[in-house]
């Protein structure tokens, strides 16, 4: 069995005051803050040879010890499903992720998850979290499709979770909605879990976190639109909140949208759906090891095109051509950002 990693820090006077995971997280920033408190909890951090508890205030020149332990196997298995990479390299890879597949197993979902894919396809996965399994940095619905990212180690875990944190990541969408939003608009609201249906989101609330979309018509139909998405935070079910709270909500939402009923082409588009109608298009970020800026983009799903179609008419051409190039605004933001990350 390998031997854990062992790490030793002497903390200067003026750390005096300041709690221990707070401190370590500052200092080892190749771990996550919630990795060090698993650390604290599990006994492998010591002071002054002793475990200690993380709400523990340290004194100012405390030695410290903190212990990695070898990554252990993974819980869930790995599974020989159907899965499609955008982008692999040693430290991440990016996936286009399917209808109907759940990122993480859980209740209800003990196999057949993005996760178990990844185990059987991506051979080397380093220690992330303290187990052999991906580093999931964000998530999709289960129903959402598209862009999804994987970091394959710690230290890109942590770089990429700062990105996105610091709105760092340029994410669009397309979604079809009930109904024709404005040519272009930007939600701006207070965000938290709605207060009496747990399960839903809302951003009619008066203390909660900030949430911000921004979207764009790509093209009108009968009953429906094909809308372009930006978002400049992740909120869980932010834009199928953000999109029903503004009186279209998403083909197909049964959670958000359930009490609207299209008619003609729209009905039918939904029908051939048979999900919400919400695909992630595009990402672009800053590599979190070498700056270099990264811009992926998912086809486009069968079922989300046979559904433009029915809209559109058959002997109409393409609504969303493959492959277009970001726009130039875009492309100057993703810039800007590796500039950054090449600086840190």
């Amino acid at each position: 069995m390998a031997a854990p990693d062992t790490r030793e820090h002497r903390a200067p006077p003026e750390a005096r005051g300041e709690r221990i995971d707070q401190y370590l997280a500052g200092v080892f920033t190749d771990l996550t803050r919630s990795r060090i408190r698993g650390l604290i909890d599990d006994g492998h951090v010591l002071v002054g040879g002793k475990p200690v508890k993380a709400a523990m205030r340290l004194r100012g020149g405390d030695t410290l010890t903190l212990q990695v332990p070898p990554p252990v196997a993974a819980v869930p298995e790995a599974e020989e499903l159907p899965l499609s990479l955008l982008h692999e390299d040693k430290d991440l890879v990016v996936v286009d992720k399917a209808a109907g597949m759940v990122v993480h197993p859980g209740a209800g979902h003990a196999s057949g998850t993005l996760v178990n894919a990844l185990l059987h396809r991506v051979k080397d996965l380093a220690g992330v979290g303290g187990e052999l399994r991906p580093g999931i940095v964000h998530r999709l619905d289960k129903d959402t499709t598209g862009c999804l990212v994987v970091a394959k180690n710690e230290q890109a875990l942590v770089a990429l979770q700062k990105s996105f944190k610091g709105r760092e990541v340029s994410k669009t969408y397309l979604a079809l909605v009930h109904g024709v939003p404005p040519a272009e608009g930007r939600i701006e609201t207070l965000y938290g879990r709605h207060p009496v249906h747990r399960q839903r989101f809302t951003g009619k609330v008066r203390e909660g976190k900030p949430a911000i979309t921004l979207f764009r018509v790509r093209q009108a139909f009968d009953g429906a639109a094909l809308v372009e998405v930006d978002l400049l935070t992740g909120r869980t079910h932010q834009i199928r909140v953000h999109l029903a709270e503004s009186g279209h909500p998403l083909l197909g939402d049964t959670l958000y949208g359930a009490g609207r009923k299209p008619k003609g082409e729209a009905a039918a588009a939904q029908e051939r759906l048979g999900r919400q109608a919400l695909h992630a298009w595009r990402l672009a970020f800053a590599h979190p090891r070498t700056g270099k800026a990264l811009s992926l983009e998912a086809p486009i799903p069968d079922d989300f095109a046979a559904a433009l179609t029915l809209l559109a008419g058959p002997e109409a051409p393409p609504v969303v051509e493959a492959k277009q190039k970001a726009p130039a605004r875009k492309k100057a933001a993703t810039k800007k950002r590796a500039a950054t990350a090449r600086k840190r």
